[in-house]
């Protein structure tokens, strides 16, 4: 069997060589191309080190006989903690305090009296949508705060997944139009592309806040920022924007009801661990003439 990694990456050994499989192992956010894979003729799967597939041409790959597969909710649990802190952070303002205190060395300005701004997650009921990997660890993440969860999803789940995850599945009309909190957990393709628009944020509750930690394009950019100038929501918690790394000319900067984080989410030693764990497992899988696990078919 031949390991390609790329981008730029040896994190995986290339062991035997020769044998008439290859498998390409693609590292963070490496963009797969047509043109690389077809150096490479006995090529049968491509592996990501990540959740989502987006930069992988799956279709063109599935014409070719090549598979793709995910790395099986390898950083599930890094994103999830993320999110939480995303949810935290913006109802809390955390970050405008940091600025104000660290950068403008004001301490504590009208904090006897801004009560207004900061809220407790206690209570609020938080939309998820997609209670994949990522999104049911956030739901189970988020039981000790006493929220009501609720999830909307194209897959259908038993109700011991659900009761597992503590999550109520309702349609996404009546999660974006009661939910405190909606939250983002989704792959990226044609069906999952601007999911959150002008439509969807026309009818949130004026205090909801969304928090994304999926893909920068599965919600409308311009349109968000539009509900946030017009006071439909309350706030933003993004670890993706639709243009990475982001312009510095975005109107999503420097707002005072924005966190935004650096597409990292998805990064620690942990999630690394496992994710190119579950890489050589397929690997192993492909030699053994075994099924690969983590397939992600073309949408």
């Amino acid at each position: 069997m031949e390991v390609v990694s790329l981008p730029q990456t040896s994190d995986l050994l290339v062991d035997g060589v020769g044998h008439p499989e290859t498998v390409m192992v693609v590292g963070g956010r490496g963009v797969t191309s047509v043109e690389a894979a077809d150096l490479f003729p006995r090529l049968q799967l491509i592996q990501t080190l990540s959740a989502g597939t987006d930069t992988v041409p799956k279709v063109e790959m599935s014409e070719r006989g090549v598979r793709v597969a995910n790395n099986q909710g390898g950083n599930a649990v890094a994103v999830a903690e993320v999110t939480v802190a995303l949810i935290v952070s913006t109802y809390r303002r955390l970050m405008v305090q940091w600025n104000d205190l660290n950068n403008r060395g004001v301490y504590g300005e009208g904090f006897s009296t801004d009560w207004g701004r900061f809220h407790e997650l206690t209570g609020k009921r938080v939309g998820i949508v997609g209670l994949g990997q990522i999104g049911s660890r956030v739901a189970k993440r988020l039981a000790g705060w006493e929220c009501e969860i609720v999830y909307a999803d194209v897959q259908q789940y038993s109700a011991e997944y659900e009761a597992a995850a503590g999550a109520k599945r309702v349609d996404l009309d009546e999660l974006i139009e009661t939910s405190d909190v909606i939250s983002l957990h989704v792959p990226l393709d044609r069906s999952t592309e601007k999911i959150l628009s002008d439509r969807e944020f026309g009818r949130m509750k004026s205090g909801a806040i969304v928090v994304n930690a999926c893909r920068g394009p599965v919600v409308d950019e311009a349109a968000l920022i539009r509900a946030l100038d017009d006071g439909q929501i309350a706030g933003a918690g993004l670890d993706v924007t639709e243009i990475e790394p982001i312009e510095m000319t975005n109107a999503l900067l420097n707002r005072d009801n924005v966190v935004l984080l650096p597409h990292r989410a998805g990064l620690s030693v942990e999630a690394r661990e496992k994710s190119v764990d579950n890489a050589i497992a397929n690997a192993k899988r492909l030699m053994a003439g075994e099924e690969f696990e983590g397939i992600i078919l073309p949408v």
